[in-house]
């Protein structure tokens, strides 16, 4: 009797051990939250024009990164860097991954991608909204959820069964997605302007999405970045996308209200960030500052000190092994999955890609950005000293490869097809807000540049970042900085090389 009596007690702590195990797994949920071409368009960035409550709030009880910056300023190219934590000439995904564009990222970036380790590390995954990187069976999530990508409110919503699961004891990571601010195929059919304005995704009408207050802004109010001209026609599409950065505001918080009222808030990792900059020619698709830096706020309930901001470097490299350090899975020693599968072996048993070039001679065992967790808890701390941006098309058409180096101080940018014109995004060419002073011919201003300089780029750029925030003064230009150009011209080319650029023979030849 005794010792069934121990054997009893033994089973009954056991299993306490393993429920009170799988509960402190199961709190460690991740809610990824990714909008749609938005640049620091949110109070606490100190913009006094944006609707942003909900953020502003979330900030204040998180950390907020100053210096958060994407790799490259085009939708697919940049969404694939996030998934991967791989320069997208590294993962294969130069730009855009629907239509004719049909760029993919290489098959055995599966080894690494972000929806695939996170379920190998124990997560059960979903996504709702945009995915836009490509095979989907290397960037797979176990469940897509369905939502109106214009109504991120509704799509909020939408995810409360997924959010609240019963029946899964796992912890779940959330991509949520939404295609808000992105400029639509709709204009303000309404406007006096001769040119009129995108919609940004707003209904016609001031009408409202279901279920959405909106929030409207007039073009007298809104807040023209140095970047752009403040003009009739850029402050009435200025108008129209920070309706819809508060369309997004709205379904942050609708989707924290649903966490809260779940037990599910202080039980949850929470990362808010951007794919790259506004929608505007000046920002999306340069790799201006306009275009690379990025919101990125994010909340560990975990830590005590919250509330913070750091001036760290980081980028969107470093979000996949940030999240899989978080919950576990990130191996120290190879900066790559614990559970790390073995892609030609996970290949080889399937029925597809038999042949087919799976690698571009690419080894996938390790991530190229780094894990900043640690900057949650001890936000004084530096993170890159430099960073690195790598950008190759946005649409096929659109060829322009140009690679970047900073640090806090200065910046250098390598034109490598200075020789051609500089390229459109079809949507940018078409805004009211670049035609207008397109029209007026090539001196005409376009913010701090000349419509002349937009299009036509020199080989180099070099900024005094610290005191030219704004990039006006091209110092690759003057003699005085021939030393200077040359250390920078070295250290891209030192980068080039860590990160494994092909265009690292641009320097040999052209």
């Amino acid at each position: 009797m005794a010792l069934l009596a121990r054997t009893r007690l033994l089973c009954g702590l056991l299993t306490l051990v393993w429920c009170c195990d799988v509960s402190l797994a199961a709190e460690k949920n991740i809610l990824f939250f990714i909008t749609d071409d938005q640049s620091l368009t949110l109070g606490c960035y100190g913009d006094s024009v944006a609707h942003s409550p909900n953020l502003d709030r979330f900030a204040a009880d998180g950390i907020l990164f100053r210096n958060a910056f994407a790799t490259t300023a085009s939708c697919s190219a940049s969404r694939s860097v996030i998934m991967s934590g791989l320069h997208n000439h590294k993962n294969g995904q130069y730009g855009h991954a629907h239509h004719f564009h049909k760029f993919a990222s290489y098959p055995n970036v599966i080894s690494l991608a972000l929806p695939r380790v996170m379920q190998m590390a124990g997560y059960r995954t979903a996504l709702i909204g945009k995915h836009h990187v490509s095979p989907e069976s290397v960037y797979h999530f176990e469940h897509y959820l369905e939502g109106p990508a214009r109504n991120p409110l509704q799509m909020a919503e939408n995810c409360r069964d997924f959010l609240t699961d019963p029946k899964d004891s796992r912890p779940f990571f959330l991509y949520f997605a939404t295609t808000d601010p992105h400029r639509s195929d709709t204009i303000d059919e309404s406007s006096a302007l001769e040119l009129k304005p995108d919609l940004f995704g707003n209904l016609p009408g001031r009408s409202a999405h279901p279920g959405t207050t909106e929030v409207f802004f007039a073009p007298e109010q809104v807040e023209v970045p140095p970047f752009l001209p403040d003009t009739k026609e850029t402050r009435a599409e200025l108008a129209q996308y920070y309706q819809a950065c508060a369309r997004v505001d709205a379904a942050f918080g609708r989707l924290v209200k649903i966490l809260q009222e779940n037990d599910l808030f202080d039980r949850t990792l929470i990362v808010f960030t951007s794919d790259h900059g506004m929608a505007f020619a000046g920002s999306k698709t340069t790799v201006y500052e306009a275009g690379l830096r990025v919101p990125l706020i994010v909340r560990n309930p975990y830590l005590e000190k919250r509330g913070v901001e750091t001036e760290a470097l980081v980028s969107h490299l470093d979000i996949t092994p940030s999240l899989l350090d978080f919950a576990g899975g990130l191996d120290p020693q190879t900066n790559g999955p614990r559970q790390w599968q073995d892609p030609n072996r996970y290949w080889r048993d399937q029925d597809q890609w038999q042949r087919d070039n799976r690698d571009g001679g690419n080894q996938f065992r390790s991530y190229q950005g780094r894990s900043w967790m640690h900057l949650l808890a001890a936000p004084q701390n530096e993170h890159w000293q430099t960073l690195f941006a790598s950008h190759t098309f946005h649409e096929i058409q659109m060829y322009y490869p140009m690679r970047v180096v900073r640090d806090s101080r200065y910046k250098l940018i390598w034109n490598i097809a200075s020789g051609l014109a500089f390229p459109f995004a079809s949507d940018l060419w078409a805004a009211s807000s670049w035609q207008a002073q397109y029209r007026l011919g090539l001196a005409a201003q376009y913010g701090s540049r000349t419509v002349q300089a937009y299009l036509h780029r020199p080989p180099f750029e070099l900024y005094d970042i610290a005191t030219d925030p704004h990039e006006t003064n091209n110092l690759a230009k003057d003699p005085a900085y021939a030393t200077l150009l040359q250390r920078y011209q070295a250290l891209l080319r030192k980068q080039q090389e860590e990160f494994e650029d092909p265009w690292m023979l641009k320097w040999e030849y052209e």
